[in-house]
């Protein structure tokens, strides 16, 4: 048995019955399209969102906002997670972007921000894209660094 010669078990289907093939068939005529009016018409497809030429709701709301194309998102991580990284022997010595995407925390083409929550016990050097203010005291103060790559 292959994909190409499965078939429905016998009596499970039935041809439909076709349409504008005259009176006789029960579906002649109008085809089940009704009279007149834009549905009934040869190629009738109509537009999404498309109210019967009533304004559509997409024109009547006023705009607002925008997209900022140069925007760049950075993913934060917190000092507590890292301070529970290395209370676990997860990293030891040098914090870079790669042992973070190792450990999980962050993924590979992420830009990393170091946020100031929690509080830094050991005196680590951490490399990443941006430093709140308050995370590079506290990696001061721990006896860190904190290097902007």
């Amino acid at each position: 048995m292959n994909l190409n010669n499965i078939r429905p078990a016998a009596g499970a289907t039935h041809n439909s019955k076709r349409i504008g093939r005259g009176q006789g068939t029960g579906k002649g005529g109008t085809s089940t399209k009704g009279h007149k009016g834009q549905k009934a018409r040869a190629g009738y497809s109509q537009k999404i969102g498309f109210e019967g030429g009533q304004m559509p709701l997409q024109r009547r709301l006023p705009k607002f906002g925008f997209k900022n194309v140069n925007r760049k998102e950075f993913r934060g991580v917190n000092l507590d997670t890292i301070q529970t990284l290395i209370e676990n022997k997860s990293i030891t010595g040098e914090i870079t972007k790669e042992v973070l995407v190792e450990n999980g925390i962050v993924s590979k083409n992420e830009l990393v921000k170091i946020m100031g929550r929690g509080e830094l016990k050991s005196a680590v050097s951490i490399s990443a894209d941006k430093f709140t203010k308050s995370a590079e005291e506290l990696i001061a103060k721990a006896g860190g660094k904190a290097i902007t790559l």
